[in-house]
């Protein structure tokens, strides 16, 4: 359904929030944003080290990061037969497959010298998901890990890249069994020594305006159903969404500079979220480049591993997603182990945190300031983050600068009030240019220059006075109880409260008298001793629901307990997969589907 939006009345940051210095450059490669000095950059010189291995310890500084760059380019170029000013962008695209590694965003930013494109895959797909990628973005070189390199290949020899187009991003040995590089193929490493001894790269020429046409990544969005899509992300969208979040924060690291210092404050950040994600993708790799913090690079998650690096390295500020804070705050025995003194701050996004679990932790961490921020693949990424003198628990923040956003009901109307729920709708510098060869979902997502987001939202004012955006739930997944809307996020945040809950997800199925009620799967808690019956439980839970909630959104639908709740690397909640697995049984029972 296309909407008429031209009418509609927009809402803006908050007049606190620091305008763009400058307007986003359309002309520059990313690898020159962030690697010189002339866009704002915090100085290379006075960084913290860029990226450091949180099991190792091995780091490379920014000024290391940047020489290896342009190493790296040259020995690609020589491998690949590439030149800077020669073909376009989808002649260039080199696959990523691999686990974190200190060596993962810099390869990019080795391709963007060349005019080429990024495209990460997520390290948990299976070799028939990674092949349709890798056919889907016409990959032609893949980079992988020796955890991965098997699945890899199978992927690989389907999709035509021959095994002399496969290539080694290097994890700490720990993960590899020991084992080293097979004979013949080459590392990143490889490259960089191949390239320190050839001739400088002719520099990438961008015509004006050609930065903001130019694809620099192809990240896969997983959506809500149908297959991921190739989200296609522009250079400039990249520089766009880092001086947004840099300028939205500015305040808050002004008053955390020492006093008397005159060089800008810096920190070091957890580098644990899938580098594949576009959340760990921007915001804790770009964004903390650009302002001079230190990524602490952590390969896949372990609870204590995290803790100890926390411990080890005095990292500042964590990025999270809501299962791993769940986790947090309820594992009292493993957190205590470690001291994790110097956090000042953990910022969660990628799927909604519940008021209830930031209630928790906030009792544990009194003196974390708990964020949340709001975003999508396709728009690159942040579209609102929470403040740390305006925190509001179960909100995402306000706007960033830069940034329009809308809220109409899905007959197209526009919303101007406050707590009135509609769609959101995203007007940025860093929205995507969209999806490769997807007409229609373009025309679907991408109208009257804003996009659509598919989330219900809406806009209160915090006791501070400042405009919030509120996500209540992607449209399609929220349950019509006699004709009230019921958002599974808010049900799951409730239930997590419960003692006998670890975790959980929230359907609806479908009911006679309501039209749909709700359905609870749970992860019975390890404190639930095996003698307690399943009904008992599941009765008490939702007996919980009903002490506290509106009777439309009580779990009618029973309580069903399972051992893991399906979920995307970056937490979000399949459910998508739950409710075909109830459809499956309501077949096999002959039930109303």
């Amino acid at each position: 359904m296309e909407l008429q939006l031209a009418d509609a009345a927009p809402f803006y940051p908050p007049p606190w929030v620091p305008k763009l210095p400058f307007d986003p450059p359309d002309s520059i490669t990313i690898a020159d944003f962030i690697l010189d000095e002339n866009y704002g950059r915090h100085p290379l010189g006075y960084s913290r080290p860029m990226f450091t291995c949180g099991m190792t310890g091995k780091e490379y500084s920014a000024l290391e990061v940047k020489e290896r760059v342009d190493y790296l380019a040259r020995g690609l170029a020589k491998e690949l037969g590439w030149r800077p000013n020669e073909g376009t962008e989808w002649d260039k695209v080199i696959g990523v497959y691999s686990l974190n590694t200190l060596d993962t965003v810099p390869l990019a930013w080795a391709t963007h010298r060349l005019g080429g494109i990024q495209t990460p895959a997520n390290a948990a797909y299976s070799a028939t998901e990674l092949e349709y990628q890798l056919k889907n973005s016409s990959a032609t070189c893949l980079f992988t890990c020796l955890p991965l390199l098997e699945t890899a290949k199978t992927a690989a020899r389907k999709c035509g890249i021959p095994d002399n187009r496969i290539y080694i991003l290097e994890v700490p040995k720990e993960l590899t069994g020991g084992k080293g590089t097979p004979a013949g193929m080459k590392t990143v490493d490889d490259f960089i020594r191949e390239g320190a001894k050839l001739d400088r790269l002719d520099p990438l020429n961008l015509a004006q305006g050609e930065g903001a046409k130019r694809t620099a990544f192809l990240c896969y969005s997983s959506g809500t159903s149908g297959l991921p899509k190739g989200v296609m992300i522009s250079h400039r969208n990249v520089i766009a969404n880092s001086m947004q979040v840099r300028a939205f924060d500015a305040p808050t690291r002004q008053k955390l500079q020492q006093p008397g210092t005159q060089s800008e404050y810096t920190e070091n950040v957890l580098g644990l979220l899938p580098m594949s994600h576009i959340y760990s993708l921007i915001v804790i790799c770009h964004v903390s480049a650009y302002r001079g913090d230190g990524v602490i690079v952590l390969p896949k998650f372990e609870f204590a591993q995290m803790l100890g690096s926390i411990q080890r390295f005095k990292i500042n500020a964590l990025y999270l997603v809501p299962p791993i804070i769940i986790l947090l705050a309820k594992d009292k025995a493993t957190r205590e182990k470690f001291d994790l003194s110097s956090v000042w701050c953990i910022f969660t996004g990628a799927a909604p945190l519940g008021k209830e679990t930031a209630d928790d932790l906030q009792k544990i961490y009194p003196s974390w300031k708990i964020r949340q921020g709001y975003g999508l693949t396709e728009t690159c990424t942040v579209v609102c983050s929470t403040s740390p003198d305006d925190i509001w628990f179960g909100s995402s923040g306000s706007i960033l600068p830069g940034i329009e956003c809308k809220i109409v009901t899905l007959e197209g109307n526009e919303i101007t009030g406050y707590d009135q729920p509609g769609e959101l709708l995203v007007k940025s510098p860093s929205v995507v240019l969209g999806y490769l060869n997807n007409e229609k979902a373009n025309r679907e997502t991408f109208q009257d220059g804003y996009m659509r987001t598919g989330d219900e939202a809406v806009i209160r004012k915090s006791p501070s006075g400042h405009e919030h955006i509120f996500i209540v739930d992607r449209i399609k997944e929220l349950i019509k109880v006699k004709g009230h809307q019921v958002a599974p996020a808010e049900l799951e945040a409730h239930l997590l409260t419960h003692p006998a809950v670890n975790d959980c997800a929230v359907i609806q199925i479908p009911d006679d008298k309501s039209g749909e009620i709700p359905k609870a799967f749970v992860v019975k808690s390890p404190s639930v001793s095996a003698e307690e019956s399943d009904r008992i439980v599941a009765r008490s839970i939702q007996k919980h629901v009903e002490q506290h909630k509106a009777k439309y959104k009580w779990i009618t639908g029973g309580v069903e307990f399972i051992d893991v709740i399906p979920k995307s690397p970056s937490g979000k909640i399949l459910r998508r997969m739950l409710r075909d697995k109830e459809k499956g049984k309501r077949r096999q029972t002959g039930s109303k589907l």
